[in-house]
């Protein structure tokens, strides 16, 4: 589950956000296994961050060295289209906001458990960024969740009854309207589309938490997207994978 919060309902309610809102079916590259004597991370140190483009493409995508994103992407198991969009992110990030200390391995993490990169329920990520079909959490109804009434008509997240999370982040509609941007540099603003989900995502984490380059920092942020330690824990693994998978 997407424990997204933003705006007037703050961390209380994040705090109820437990439990996963979609089973992900995560990337080619697993967490990597602890063993019953190893503790798992209990945070995600910032990795290397991207190379930069020498001559910038379009968008926060465009921002990403070509060869860099290839061979990231083959030493990873990220598809490629999602992780030029988190390391994208994060070097827009960097420029606006050093002080957050967000990494490209946080944001792919994230993506990693909230939808598998944007391939949970069969979706793919097309050449544009956006996802298809279109990723939708369960209703946030006070089942196994926080009862979130529905904010957006139906709009944002196709329920008009009650609000669902949506896209390959996972965005519920009040954070969506609160962090919302155009990523990908098409003058479109869309959650099911990767770079404007993971633009939007780190937007909202660099809000909730600075110094992430720190345990408690990072932390502090992840707890504001999912409170769960179980969420904290998977986040964290995924992560520091990707990070030792291009570790010199």
């Amino acid at each position: 589950m997407t424990a997204v919060v933003g705006g007037v309902l703050g961390l209380a309610v994040v705090s109820a956000l437990v439990v996963l809102v979609l089973a992900p079916r995560l990337s080619s590259v697993e967490p990597v296994e602890t063993s019953p004597a190893a503790a798992p991370p209990t945070w995600a140190p910032p990795a290397a961050p991207p190379v930069e483009a020498a001559t910038p493409g379009v968008g926060n995508p465009g921002l990403v060295d070509p060869a860099w994103a290839d061979a990231t992407a083959a030493a990873t198991g990220i598809p490629r289209r999602a992780l030029v969009a988190y390391a994208g992110a994060a070097i827009v990030k960097a420029q606006q906001m050093p002080q957050c200390g967000l990494s490209w391995t946080t944001l792919a993490g994230v993506g990693a458990v909230e939808s598998g990169h944007g391939t949970y329920g069969d979706s793919t990520i097309g050449p544009d960024g956006t996802v298809t079909p279109p990723i939708y959490g369960i209703a946030l109804d006070g089942g196994n969740t926080a009862n979130i009434p529905d904010s957006d008509g139906g709009k944002i997240d196709g329920d008009a009854t009650i609000d669902r999370a949506v896209g390959p982040m996972q965005l519920i509609p009040q954070t969506w309207r609160n962090w919302h941007t155009d990523g990908g540099g098409d003058g479109k603003e869309d959650p099911q589309n990767i770079d404007d989900a993971a633009a939007a995502a780190a937007n909202y984490l660099c809000r909730s938490s600075i110094h992430m380059e720190t345990e408690k920092g990072w932390r502090a942020a992840i707890s504001a997207y999912n409170a769960a330690d179980s969420y904290l824990t998977l986040a964290a693994r995924f992560a520091t994978t990707y990070d030792k998978a291009v570790a010199p």
